[in-house]
Parts: C-alpha cells; structure tokens; sequence
C-alpha cells in the first residue's frame, strides 16, 4: 500500500472519531475495527522506499487511537465484548507504529497514548483477587487479546527509551503488569485443562501475557535514574511481594496433579507451557533477588510479612513436567542449571534481609517461650542440622548444601551480639556439634558451605569473652581441631578464596583470646597424634610466612598473640573439672605451650607484625603486649631481642606502599599527616618500637597507655635477656626519646614520664 493509500486510512479513521463523539453505533465502531486492521496489517510491513511509519507518526494518528480507546470504554474500567475487537486492532496500530521506531515512541508518548494503555490495565486489574486465588482469573479469548496486545505496545515503546519508562514508572505501571500476569498465569495450574482448541488459545495467550508481562518489568528495572523525578528510582515496593511471592509455591513438591494424557500427547503445546512455567519462575527469582539487594522497604516487608518460609527454599525441587519425553534431555539440564541459579538468587534475597540491621529485632523473636530466635531462626537451625544429619547417616544422598549456605549467612547477620550468640550453641537450638561437625570440615565440603559456616563461628566467637557459654560449648566439640584438619590453611589450599582462610583464622583468634583450653587445642596437638601433627597454631604460622596477603599476615599473627596472652596470663579454663588431676594435666599443657610458642620462626613473625603496623596502634600494642610475656619465659628475652634486630625483608619493605590490613579487624588510626614521609614498613621491629615509643611524625597517634606499655617491654627485656651488644642497641636507641619523656614532664602523661623513668633507672643502676 503507498503512503497515499495509509494516509487515506489515518484520516478516515480521524473521521470516525469525530462521527462517535457525536453519533455513538454499532457500525461506526466495526468500521473502526476494519479501518484500524488495515493500518495495524500495513504497519507489519516495511517496503523499501515506503516509511508508512514516518507519515503517520507526524500525523494525529497517536491522538486518534488514545481517544478511540477511551471513548470505547464508556467510562467503563475495562470494555464491554462489544467493543473489544475495535479495540484490538487499535491497541494493534498502536504496538506496530513505535515497533523499533524512536521518533513514534516520542509522538505516542506526546499524545498521552501510555498513560490510556495503562488506564485500560489497570482497570482489567481490578478484577484480580487479593491475594492471589488458585483459580487464574476468568478472562474471555477477546479480553486476553486486549491484555497481551496492551501490553505488547507498552513494551514496543518502552524499549530502549528511557522518556516512556520513565512516565511508566511513574505510573507505577511495573505494579499493575505484575498484578495482571500474577492472576492471569501461574505455573502449573495449567496442567489440569483438557487442551481443545478454545482452552489451547487461551493458555497460549495467557503464556505470551506472562512472558510480555515479565519482559516489560524487566526493561523497566534497567532504567536509569531519572534527573528529574526520584520516583523513577524504584519499579516495585512492598505492596508488590504478595503478588510476585506465590509464584514460588507452586516450584514445591510433592507435585501432586499429572498432566492429562491429552495434554501430553501435545508436544508443541506442553513445551510452550513449561517453558513459560520456567521463565516465570526465573523472573520472579531474578527480581526478588534484585528488590532484596536495592530497596529497604522490601526487605523490611520481606521480614515483617512476606519472609520465606521453610517450604519456600526447604523443598523446592524439580518438577514433574521436565520429565515428559518432549523435553530434551539438553533442556533438561540446562533447565536444572538455571533452578540452581533460581535457588542462589533466593538465598541472596534472604541473607539481605537477614543482613538488614532494622530487621534484627524482627527476625530475632523471642515472643514464644522455649523458641529462642523464633520460626525463622529455628529453620535455618535446622536446616543447618538436618543436612550433618543427612551427610553422616547416608552420605550419598542428596544432599542440600544451598539451604546450609543460606541458614548459615543469613544466621550469621544475627549473630551480632552476645544474647542470640548465645541462643544458638544453647538449648534448644544446640548448633555447635553441627558447626563443628566433621561433615562440615571434610576437605571435600564444597567451599561456598564452608565460607558459610565460617562466617557465622566468626561471629558468634566474637561474644566468646563475654559468655561462658560459647567457649565451653565450641570447645567441647573440637571446633579449633575440626577447622585445622579441614586443610583450609594447608599450602594446596592457597587457592581458596583468602575470606575463607581468613574467616577461620578469625574464629581461631577470638576463641584463643577467651579461653585457655581454645589457646591449647591451637598449639598443642590433639591427645594421641602421630608426630607429623601440624598444630593449628603451626598452620597458621606457615600460612603467615607464605602468604602475601597483608590480612593474612595481621590476623593469622595476632592469632600467636592471643595464644601467648592466654597461655602466659590465664590460671584456669571455663571447663570446670571434678578431676584431681585436672589442674596437674593443665599446667604441662600450658609448659608444653609455652615450648610450641618459642620458636624462632614465632618471634620473628611478632618482630615482623610489629615493624609493618606503624599505622595501628592497636596492633603495635598487641605486639608489645606479646614480647613482653615471653620475655618472661626461659630463653625467651634473647630471642625477642635477637629478633627485634633483625633486618625486615627487602621485600616487605619495598610493598610497603600495598601494606594495609585491609580486612583486619584492627581499630581505625588516627593519622596525624596524611602526607607523612615516615615508613609504613620499618628496617626492624626496634626502629618501630622507638618510633611508637617517640610518636613524632609517625602514621598514628600512639596513646599514653601503648608508649608504657613499651617501658614496661624494655625493663622487662634488660632484667631477662643477656647482657651484651645487642641489648646496647636497644638502649642506645631508645635512651633519648625516654629522657625526652622525662624532660619534658607533661602533666597529662605523668603515667609515660613515670614508666620512662623507672626504665632510665633500671638503666642507670646496671
């Protein structure tokens, strides 16, 4: 058809227009019906030479069909069956104008043309039951034609132009579409239908309904941000979650209706249904997933009313209708694939609302007696128990490592204080045998199960101090021998992710610097090993002096420092013993620690933290702390003093500038010159000391109490070590900061100037 002949029809059906305002017919709206169809067929068609889209943008075409669809509702929210076929074939003519057209998208967005396809569905939408009812919404073929095509033109125009996504948006059109398709098509609810030729049209379309529906929020969700309207910033909100939620109850098994043997015996027709079933599900996981990452609000909803329960993730299985020999095995299984990646969206969505701080007190419940935690903390326990179960009693059965992953995150965000720390190594939830379980720590545990585990021993290790509880229920279950023979720190496993090694480390170090009997279990070797043992104290170590992660060196050493802080400092342990001989047994334990920890290779590693941790304070003092017990120790003060001296690596000192225990849990420096020229990495532990000691142009603000500390270290270091050049070093470097100190008799460091003395004392009486 030429332009002349598509302009002769845009303007006979202008002319209708004018006719129905004023002499409303039957014929009239057929005829509308008939010119309308014509436009829409010709729009299909792009002839070389011929732009019958260009002319009839620029034309009053937009404003026609937006008035057409209004006046044929009769202020109705949805047509009458009379009117439903004129506006079929003009909600036609709208979806082929902007079909790949930017210019068009531009004119119907001028005209208004969106917001009266959006008025249309959201009135279809009315109809739709809250919440969702198990019956999809009763909808004639002619009112799903209308739905699908309404939604077809939304997205024609909305495709990569930002102006009409942003008026849908703000029309919170994502909402209304959700809503629609929720009612209109759920998964499986099809497999009942005895497919005749009006039940397969219907399901067909309902299907493209579904798959236009999800393509449209989709293309929303990826709109930018609009400058000018903050609206445009989220798609859905909470109000959307009873909607998208129920989607993935119908992925639960038991899957108790079959498909009919008529329905199978359709393959192009059942294939077409499962694959609209799969796309669904991997919509709603998708932007579940999305929303839970994004916006706040949903995932207060998300805890408040919508949270998953245990048949939402527990049971999610494979369905039925991937069997039927019309899928492929190739589809099959690329189908499971994208299950398993439906799942880990889902897990992300409940570890982010587990994660929200506002929702800690929500999640946590301790309303019901003898439930700490409540319902949702009780499941995850339980997933996490149920799996060491299954793995022990049968491992070659299937086992559901993504629910241990997402018990154990999601528990882990909650295990931030001391009380629900507490709750879960307590009765009734009693996870330690299961956190500490075999199972969990078998080198073969797939890594992402075991960061999981990890993650969460760290933080309830972390209220290790402050309960009794959680040290003596850990250690009863071996944890610190569990994570040492998981290979975790072995030298094969260097190419483990460094938050893995790390996280272990972390629970290592908070429980060694709780309790004694956690100190001991890190450097002695369990009762009965062979000598080739590798203690995990020993492990780590050698994770130290290998690794070239700066987080790995802080952490895995402060490990050291706690174990000599609670071998040196504690009596007893939290373990209390009716055993005579108890005490006996602990004091050659805490001597056979004692050996383990004065190695070269130890204090040379404390020398090492010190001389590259200038810039925290907390660090520096932990160090002191660590060379001031040893030096208590037989032979201990010769080797801190020969290792103090000596000469940092080359190599560490020219990283210097990569050196930031990033990852550390190492309080924040006060930096008192961002531009300072002093060294991050020291030439020996000395030159730190005296620098920390001085606290003049260094990285940090040393405290008073951190600069006694270290007088406290060089008395202790001139009554035990020997006499001799080394020790002259030492006293060489440091003698004038101390009688700086002195001198200067700050009134607010009297407690500096009075340690600096007594070591100046000390000095001068030898």
């Amino acid at each position: 058809m030429s332009i002349a002949d598509v302009t002769v029809l845009e303007r006979h059906l202008s002319s209708l227009l004018a006719s129905i305002r004023t002499n409303d017919s039957p014929e009239a709206w057929n005829e509308v019906a008939s010119v309308a169809r014509d436009i829409a067929n010709n729009l299909r068609v792009r002839r070389e030479g011929v732009d019958n889209h260009d002319i009839l943008g620029k034309s009053s075409l937009p404003q026609t069909l937006g008035s057409l669809i209004t006046l044929a509702l009769h202020g109705a929210p949805y047509p009458a069956d009379e009117y439903t076929a004129p506006i079929f074939e003009v909600l036609r003519v709208s979806a082929n104008l902007c079909l790949d057209h930017d210019a068009n998208r531009g004119y119907i967005l001028d005209a208004g043309l969106p917001q009266v396809i959006v008025n249309l569905l959201e009135g279809y939408a009315e109809r739709t039951p809250s919440p969702v009812a198990v019956v999809p919404l009763d909808l004639t073929i002619s009112h799903l034609h209308i739905i699908r095509t309404s939604i077809g033109v939304l997205l024609n125009a909305s495709l990569g132009y930002d102006a009409v996504k942003f008026r849908l948006i703000s029309l919170e059109t994502a909402l209304t579409i959700v809503k629609l398709s929720a009612s209109i098509y759920q998964p499986m609810s099809w497999l009942g239908i005895s497919p005749d030729d009006a039940t397969k049209e219907s399901w067909t379309l309902r299907s493209v309904i579904s798959s236009w529906a999800w393509r449209t929020v989709s293309e929303l969700k990826d709109t930018k941000d609009d400058p000018k309207d903050e609206s445009t910033r989220q798609i859905l909100g909470p109000e959307s979650l009873p909607w998208i939620t129920p989607t993935l109850t119908r992925f639960i098994g038991p899957y108790e209706i079959q498909a009919s043997s008529a329905l199978t015996s359709d393959p192009s027709f059942y294939t077409t249904l499962v694959q609209a079933d799969f796309e669904v599900l991997e919509e709603v996981c998708t932007v579940l997933e999305s929303l839970s990452l994004d916006v706040e609000d949903i995932r207060l909803a998300l805890a408040r009313g919508y949270c998953f329960a245990e048949e939402h993730l527990g049971n999610g299985t494979y369905p039925p209708t991937w069997s039927h020999p019309t899928i492929s095995r190739e589809d099959r299984e690329r189908k499971e694939k994208k299950f398993n990646m439906c799942k880990a969206a889902l897990i992300k969505s409940v570890v982010e609302v587990a994660g929200e701080e506002k929702n800690g007190d929500v999640l946590w419940d301790d309303s019901v007696d003898n439930n700490p935690g409540g319902e949702f903390v009780h499941t995850m326990a339980k997933w996490i128990k149920d799996y060491v179960d299954t793995v022990e009693k049968n491992p070659s059965a299937l086992h559901r490592d993504d629910l241990v992953i997402c018990a154990s995150l999601s528990l882990g965000n909650l295990a931030l204080r001391e009380k629900t720390s507490t709750a879960l190594v307590s009765d009734p939830l009693s996870l330690a045998p299961a956190l500490s379980s075999k199972s969990i720590f078998a080198p073969s545990t797939d890594v992402k199960l075991k960061h999981g585990i990890l993650g969460l021993l760290k933080h309830i290790a972390q209220s290790a101090n402050l309960s009794p509880i959680i040290p003596k229920a850990l250690a009863e279950n071996h944890v610190v021998e569990r994570i040492n023979e998981s290979e975790i720190w072995d030298e094969g496993a260097d190419q483990m992710a460094i938050i893995l090694q790390l996280n272990a480390i972390g629970v290592v170090k908070h429980l060694c610097n709780a309790d004694l009997e956690h100190a001991l279990a890190t450097a002695l070797p369990p009762p009965g090993a062979d000598s080739n043992y590798k203690t995990a104290l020993q492990k780590i170590m050698a994770l130290v002096s290998r690794s070239d992660s700066v987080p790995i060196k802080s952490e895995g050493t402060r490990v050291l420092v706690n174990v000599i802080r609670t071998v040196l400092m504690r009596r007893t342990v939290s373990v209390k013993s009716d055993d005579p001989e108890f005490h006996l047994r602990q004091g050659k334990e805490k001597q056979r620690a004692v050996e383990a920890i004065l190695t070269t290779a130890n204090v040379n590693a404390l020398a090492l933290f010190l001389a590259r941790s200038g810039k925290f304070p907390i660090l520096i003092n932990e160090g002191i702390v660590g060379f001031n017990l040893l030096v208590t120790q037989k032979a201990g003060a010769d080797l801190v003093l020969e290792n103090i001296l000596a000469p940092t690596p080359e190599s560490i000192i020219a990283d210097a500038s990569s050196l930031s225990p990033i990852g550390s849990e190492a309080s924040s420096p006060t930096l008192v010159n961002p531009s300072q020229k002093k060294p991050l990495v020291a030439s020996n532990a000395l030159e730190m000391i005296a620098s920390a000691l001085h606290n003049v142009d260094n990285p940090a603000v040393y405290p008073i109490e951190i600069r006694a500390n270290i007088c406290t270290f060089l008395i202790q270091l001139s009554r035990n070590a020997s006499h001799g050049p080394n020790l002259t070093r030492v006293q060489e470097k440091t003698r004038p900061i101390l009688q700086k100190i002195r001198e200067e008799n700050k009134e607010e460091e009297e407690m500096l100037t009075n340690a600096a003395g007594k070591v100046l004392e000390l000095w001068k009486s030898e």
